[in-house]
Formats: C-alpha cells, sequence, structure tokens
C-alpha cells in the first residue's frame, strides 16, 4: 500500500502558527521515517486556524530537514499566479532537492474573497484560462515550447536534471479530462467531495493522453487513528466541531480541544451536517483503519491514498499517522 501524506498545517487552540509550522517540519521528519511516499502542505490565505499561505517557502524548510522523501504542494492555487513565476519556483526547488519535488495544481481561491482580491486580479476570469495557464506551465516545466512560440527562448532557470512531477488537483470530471488530456498524474480529493470519485477517476483514465507514462491516481482521504475506536471517535470530534464552528464565523482560536468539542451545542440540523461529514472520514482503530483504507484503495482502483489527519493534539495526528503506517508495515 502506497501512503502519502497532506498536511494542512492545523492551529489547535492556545498554539500559534510558529508552533503548527515547526510540527509540520516535524511530521515530514516523522514520515519520512515511517515509509510515507511524499509529503505535500496545503495552500490556504487568511483561513482561520491553517497556518499555510506559501507551500514553496516550507517546502524549502522540509526538504532541508529531510533526505528522501517526495515533498510538493497540494496544491498551488495557480489562478493567483502566472505560470512561468510558479515554473521558476518548483525547478529552484527540483535544483535543491533533486528528484523530490511535486507540484500540485489547483484551482480553489483558497480563502475569503476579500484575501481572493488582493492576491490576484480578476479571479473568476483566470479560472475560466486554466486550461491555457496548465498547458503554459507545463511547458515551462518541460522546457518544451515550440519554436514558433513567444515563450520558446525563455527559460525557467535553473533548469533541473529532473523537472518537478506535476498533478492536477481536482473533485470534478472538469479537472479529471484536464489531467488526461494534458497526461498529467491526477489527485482526487475524496475527503472534501461528496461526488462519485470512482466514476471521476474512470474519467480521467479514459481522457487519458501520454504514451510515454501511464496514468497515475492519488486519492485524498481523511483518516483519524487511535489505539481504540472510542479515542479515535474523541479526537475525530474535534475536526468535526472546528468545522461547523467555521461554518458560523466562529473557531478562530483554532482546533478546540476533546473536552470543549464535546460540551458545543448542536442544533439539529448541525447534527445531521456532522454525521454526513462523519461518514466521509476513515476513524477507527489501526485495524478498522486498514480495512477501510484497503476497501478505498480498490474501490477508486487507486495507485496510492493521501491521508490527511486534524486533531487538537500534534502527538494524536502524529501517533494516528504512524498507527497506520505500522499496521501496513507488519
Amino acid at each position: 500500500m502506497n501512503l502519502s501524506i497532506l498536511d494542512q498545517a492545523p492551529i489547535p487552540s492556545g498554539k500559534t502558527p510558529q508552533d503548527t509550522l515547526q510540527a509540520s517540519m516535524q511530521l515530514a521528519r516523522k514520515a519520512e521515517e515511517l515509509g510515507y511516499v511524499r509529503y505535500w502542505i496545503a495552500e490556504h490565505h487568511d483561513f482561520s486556524g491553517l497556518a499555510c499561505s506559501a507551500p514553496e517557502v516550507m517546502l524549502s524548510y522540509i526538504g532541508a530537514h529531510t533526505n528522501h522523501i517526495r515533498i510538493g504542494s497540494g496544491a498551488v492555487l495557480l489562478p493567483h499566479y502566472k505560470p512561468y513565476k510558479v515554473a521558476e519556483t518548483y525547478n529552484l526547488l527540483s535544483t535543491l532537492f533533486p528528484n523530490r519535488i511535486d507540484i500540485g495544481i489547483g484551482r480553489a481561491p483558497g480563502g475569503s474573497a476579500e484575501a481572493t482580491m488582493a492576491l490576484s486580479d480578476n479571479y473568476l476570469e483566470q479560472v475560466r484560462k486554466m486550461p491555457e495557464k496548465i498547458k503554459e506551465l507545463l511547458h515551462f516545466l518541460n522546457n518544451d515550447f515550440p519554436t514558433d512560440h513567444m515563450f520558446s527562448k525563455v527559460s525557467a532557470a535553473p533548469v533541473p536534471t529532473v523537472p518537478p512531477e506535476p498533478w492536477i488537483l481536482g473533485t470534478s470530471e472538469k479537472s479529471a479530462i484536464l489531467a488526461g488530456e494534458y497526461g498529467t498524474a491526477y489527485v482526487f480529493g475524496a475527503f472534501m467531495s461528496d461526488k462519485n470519485g470512482k466514476e471521476i477517476i474512470q474519467t480521467y483514465k479514459k481522457h487519458y493522453q501520454n504514451k510515454l507514462n501511464p496514468p497515475k491516481v492519488i486519492v485524498t482521504i481523511s483518516a483519524i487513528c487511535a489505539e481504540t475506536t472510542e479515542k479515535a471517535e474523541e479526537l475525530a470530534l474535534c475536526n468535526l466541531i472546528w468545522g461547523v464552528q467555521l461554518s458560523k464565523g466562529e473557531g478562530k482560536e483554532g482546533i478546540p480541544t476533546i473536552e470543549k468539542a464535546k460540551l458545543y451545542p448542536l442544533t439539529p440540523e448541525e447534527e445531521d451536517k456532522l454525521k454526513l461529514k462523519k461518514e466521509n472520514m476513515v476513524i477507527g482503530n489501526p485495524l478498522e483503519v486498514k480495512e477501510q483504507l484497503i476497501h478505498l484503495k480498490t474501490l477508486y482502483n487507486a495507485d496510492e491514498l493521501m491521508i490527511v489527519t486534524i486533531t487538537h493534539e500534534f502527538e494524536d495526528r502524529l501517533r494516528s499517522y504512524e498507527l497506520i503506517a505500522n499496521q501496513f508495515s507488519n
């Protein structure tokens, strides 16, 4: 079982962004030790409780503190940026950390409307141009513009020996078709989608057009593992209640403790929403989680599962990843 980690850099209540980003580095080092294939960190902007606004900065820090695990963005929110600058940045990372850099490409805003306006002009127009922007980025990464193209003599220097590996991230058929037609690897965000991921992945493979490399799929799953099912349920409650708080404009102090999560008052409607969200998570003891992950890998016919885990205590998050890795190493 190929397993990877998506780190959203969640800030627990009582902790600082600095605490969280230091914990992210420790998580990446532990992931390498445990045999995870890759570690990705997400991009968010002015988003309460999430610490990383610049994955490229964190990746340079994490790359310097690890040795061989693949590291990458999950994702670069391309509508905010020019493809050339993105290519330069990730080529530089690939030069520093050869054959270790992934570049996940997404189109979400990653924050509020106000933050989006502060980042980029005419965001929706840039989303409309995503196919062109991705195509341009791939040409810069591969250094293969047609000779008659205006950028044919422009290099995204430094040009590494092995370019970053591009992945298109998404939760829709549109993203799957784009990844297929451009011949890139694809990541389906199951943890944030209620759509039929199995059909979306089949759509990706149906449209795949790359004779040099076979299609490759990662499915991202929300999972929490503990020594007992009861403990895992308690840990998951912190994440679930935090989600409810954020939807109401609360939760700015970060992920609540188990004690506060248990005491949080829920309306019947919120209880129903919480149950639906919980159904989209993998929660349990090590054996239960292993069985669920194997089932999901088979269901999606995925090459790899990427796990996102959010708990109040960093030690519980680290322990969850450790328990899962140990189950598959036995």
